[in-house]
């Protein structure tokens, strides 16, 4: 049987440079080293959280722009919207019938919403959020899939699909295969223009598939100190070289060290050069973003044409389970 590695995209809008970095990057190169990857984009998931119409049609679009621009080939993946798989919801109901609200209970997505409802726990608690680890547990079953990515916050959510999983087993025979997570290194922590962690809440972020003026503005607004120009500087404190070691290559850091030690350097020198960097080191990602933003038929073709490819394996699975419990 082949090696198939399952990532879902939450739909939250244009991923940032923190983003990119983070996970979109290491799971494309990790994708490499499997037999078949599937990466799908979990628009039933996000309608937990968001029922505006226009903004999840416009989330599911910017995100599956920028894996494309980031060079996820839709030829050798399977990339799809969740909601193309319908298959996805059968298996899902077949599951919530096996499945203790007991372990629904024990949810942190659950636990963290009832926690804070003093009055009435499981008020303004939809069902939707009670049973998502069982929808999860179905994007991840209905694909053979053997290796999950997740960060250590995220662990629970195989360790209930594991669970659910063996549920089915025990009461009708082996059918699935029984998923690993793969706990993935400490997310690489990327620092916004105000320093703390880049994050879309925090409006810290630097977007790289922004226009050139738009991108280097967002570079320009990095909070830096008032040490004068012609002063020495500190690198191991400032906003905009936190981002530059990321991507720089150990002599273009070497030299922007001796830089800000020499002085007569300026910040704004140091936030051009960094604009610079960006530019020349997603000059592809961005051309590509550019050629997509051009052709928008081309998602929506890419989108269904992974969902043709991952309902192959979609319902080989289905099949077995259906067969199985007795339809």
């Amino acid at each position: 049987m082949n090696k198939r590695i399952l990532t879902g995209i939450t739909t939250t809008g244009t991923p940032h440079i923190g983003n990119y970095l983070g996970a979109i990057k290491p799971a494309l190169e990790l994708a490499n080293k499997f037999d078949e990857s599937f990466f799908f984009l979990a628009d039933y998931h996000a309608i937990i959280k968001n029922s505006n119409k226009a903004e999840i049609e416009q989330s599911v679009k910017d995100v599956a722009l920028s894996w494309l621009a980031s060079g996820l080939d839709p030829n050798k993946s399977n990339f799809y919207r969740q909601s193309d798989v319908p298959e996805i919801l059968e298996l899902s109901w077949i599951l919530n019938c096996v499945t203790a609200k007991g372990l629904m209970n024990r949810s942190h997505a659950y636990k963290a919403a009832t926690s804070i409802n003093t009055d009435d726990e499981d008020k303004g608690i939809t069902m939707g959020l009670f049973s998502y680890p069982v929808l999860m547990a179905a994007d991840i079953l209905l694909y053979d899939a053997n290796i999950i990515p997740v960060g250590k916050d995220q662990l629970q959510h195989i360790e209930m699909t594991r669970d659910v999983a063996s549920r089915v087993h025990a009461k009708v025979g082996e059918v699935f295969v029984i998923p690993e997570g793969k706990v993935q290194k400490e997310n690489m922590l990327v620092s916004g223009t105000d320093g703390q962690k880049m994050s879309k809440s925090k409006g810290n972020v630097i977007d790289i598939f922004q226009t050139d003026k738009a991108l280097r503005k967002q570079i320009m607004s990095i909070q830096t100190d008032s040490t004068a120009l012609e002063a020495p500087k500190k690198w191991s404190t400032c906003n905009s070289f936190a981002i530059y070691k990321l991507l720089a290559s150990d002599s273009e850091i070497a030299q922007m060290k001796q830089n800000y030690e020499a002085g007569g350097y300026g910040y704004g020198h140091a936030k051009q050069a960094l604009f610079e960097l960006i530019c020349n080191k997603f000059s592809e990602q961005r051309k590509r973003y550019a050629y997509y933003m051009n052709n928008l038929e081309e998602i929506d073709q890419a989108l269904e044409f992974g969902a043709k490819k991952a309902a192959l394996t979609a319902n080989a699975v289905l099949k077995r389970v259906r067969k199985k419990i007795g339809y």
